[in-house]
């Protein structure tokens, strides 16, 4: 069953529930403001009757009744006399006796009080009131209520017949409902279907309103924006990673057929080339591996927890010492605290500390500050050009100034990818006196904190 077929037989369902219950309640009211006037009436009758004598007579075939006659215009009410032992005298018109139950047997005993019931003589339907008379008397009062059950049985099929009504009314507008409601549903479908079957990541919904539907749409719509983004993101790594490779493996294949060849070389240009190829072989290594690295931080997610930033960054201060020797490096660590993955951002760090050590004349000094969940690498390099500064944390990108040094142009990338994970940034500026100031900026509001970036 489709969804719009559900909503339909729902709505259906629901009216049908209030229409019968609805309509229940008007039966009871209704029986109940009908009958009134008949209890009336027979209360009215007993009152009378119980100021009364009550006297009887003999008939010619020796049977005994009631010398009580009804008034000109008074209604029907059969009367009975009802005494402690059971048996009864009724009045000489009424010819069907009425029935005695245990209940007006005890009336007529005085164990109990008047009481009210509904009895069915010789076909017709009653409505019966006994009451105590005298001691071992009581009198039964009967009224017949036909013309209650035929208004009542009129009314239920009125009842009956505006339900029915109701229901179809509602199922139609269910219907009608549904198909407006799930319109946008509809076109969210037909969209899906249609990047499915055409891969177009660039379809997009009209959305209009701010009900649940149009935020629904505006998600969709996200979330489409969001994969045309990442696949047009993984489109330029694949081809910018094409680039990267494209002259390493020329220059080395080149290296490599030199070597291979007949030519006999001297032992010093053999050397050159051979040193040529382990050079390249390690720089396609730095760049295949920092590529792994970027795929796996758009992948992998781990839980945050409290990372102590000061320690994080003087682990990746050691290890910086240890690799870049001919650097003085320098620190002021303020201990703090942020939320995030410890190994991702220690890899930031020390890529941030690798960058501004490869800018820094031997000797030169690079200045480490942690505070308030930044970290601030400074060095006194050449700094960087301004028409370089928006362009050096994306992927691959390397000034001018940096194409004859070692590097993937990945490094960079990766810090910034760690700091948008952990809800941060990192900013590049030149420093008044010279060199290059970085700034990353960390506040942890990310849930799930890419995890590749580790080392």
């Amino acid at each position: 069953m489709s969804f719009r077929a559900r909503i339909a037989l729902s709505s259906a369902v629901a009216v049908a529930l209030a229409v019968v219950i609805a309509s229940a309640v008007v039966y009871v009211v209704a029986r109940d403001q009908l009958r009134s006037p008949i209890d009336q009436a027979l209360d009215q009758r007993a009152d009378q009757i119980a100021h009364l004598p009550l006297e009887s007579f003999t008939s010619p075939t020796g049977e005994t009744f009631l010398d009580l006659r009804p008034g000109f215009g008074e209604p029907i009410i059969y009367v009975q006399v009802l005494k402690a032992n059971g048996k009864t005298i009724r009045a000489p018109f009424d010819t069907t006796p009425l029935p005695v139950s245990a209940a007006d047997l005890a009336v007529a005993r005085g164990q109990s009080g008047a009481h009210r019931g509904d009895a069915e003589v010789g076909g017709t339907h009653l409505r019966l009131l006994t009451f105590p008379y005298s001691p071992g008397y009581a009198v039964q009062l009967a009224r017949p209520l036909n013309e209650v059950d035929n208004t009542l049985r009129n009314l239920g099929l009125f009842l009956l017949a505006i339900a029915g009504a109701g229901v179809a009314v509602a199922t139609l507008l269910g219907l009608l409902v549904s198909r407006a409601a799930l319109r946008p549903v509809t076109r969210l479908t037909e969209a899906a279907e249609r990047v499915t079957e055409t891969g177009d990541l660039s379809e997009r919904i009209d959305v209009g309103g701010r009900d649940e539907l149009s935020r629904l749409a505006a998600t969709f719509n996200s979330m489409l924006a969001a994969l045309e983004e990442s696949t047009r993101a993984q489109r330029q790594l694949v081809a910018d990673a094409s680039h990267e490779l494209r002259t390493p493996l020329t220059s080395l294949r080149t290296n490599i057929e030199v070597l291979a060849s007949d030519r006999k070389l001297p032992p010093e240009e053999r050397q050159r080339l051979i040193s040529d190829v382990i050079e390249q072989v390690q720089e396609m290594t730095t760049l295949i591996a920092e590529l792994i690295e970027l795929a796996r931080a758009e992948q992998q997610t781990a839980e945050p927890e409290d990372v102590r930033l000061d320690l994080v960054a003087a682990e990746a201060l050691e290890r910086a010492r240890r690799d870049r020797s001919e650097v003085l490096f320098t620190a002021d660590l303020v201990e703090t605290t942020v939320r995030g993955v410890p190994a991702p951002i220690e890899r930031a760090i020390g890529n941030l500390l690798d960058n501004a050590a490869k800018w820094s004349p031997p000797g030169g000094e690079v200045h480490l500050v942690v505070h308030d969940g930044e970290v601030v690498v400074r060095d006194h390099g050449p700094g960087i050009p301004e028409e370089d500064l928006p362009y050096v944390f994306d992927r691959f990108y390397r000034a001018r100034s940096a194409r004859g040094l070692p590097g993937s142009g990945l490094g960079l990338a990766i810090v910034r990818q760690v700091a948008e994970a952990h809800g941060g940034e990192v900013v590049a500026e030149r420093a008044d006196d010279g060199g290059t100031v970085m700034t990353l900026r960390l506040d942890g509001r990310s849930s799930l904190v890419p995890a590749g970036a580790a080392s």
